[in-house]
């Protein structure tokens, strides 16, 4: 069976009487996940040591241990600091920032259109924490 697109489940769940049938119709639809179970993945993926993952994120090998283990929850900041350490494309960056239910990326900010341009442009977090600072704006860490 085809997972159905987020509009689908939203029409489907406004529309329904029965909110424990469209939960269990739906369970395969969920996606919750726990947010260091998606961070694995993608690190898994990349092939990087945790050590390096904490220079090119700016973050303790500590905080990203407790981070990895659950005992931790990232900022919206934080988190992305996070996905340029494992230089995570555009879509797995919005996918982390949504399981964490943080904002995700707006290109109409102009903050957020410059973190766009890093993640899509493989820059590194000093790169885009420069960007960030030249345009007076905050930087992620």
């Amino acid at each position: 069976m085809n997972e159905k697109n987020t509009d689908t489940l939203q029409q489907e769940l406004m529309s329904t009487n029965n909110l424990d049938r469209f939960l269990t119709e739906n369970d395969a639809s969920f996606r919750d996940i726990p947010l260091q179970d998606a961070i694995q993945r993608i690190f898994d993926e990349k092939g990087m040591s945790k050590a390096q993952l904490a220079k090119q994120s700016g973050i303790s090998e500590v905080y990203l241990h407790q981070l990895f283990s659950g005992c931790r929850f990232p900022s919206r900041n934080r988190l992305l600091c996070v996905c340029f350490g494992l230089g995570a494309s555009v879509e797995d960056a919005q996918d982390l920032l949504r399981q964490a239910r943080h904002a995700p990326l707006y290109t109409r900010g102009r903050r957020d259109a410059i973190i766009l341009y890093g993640l899509s442009h493989s820059m590194t977090l000093f790169q885009i924490n420069d960007k960030l600072f030249t345009e007076k704006l905050d930087t992620l860490c």
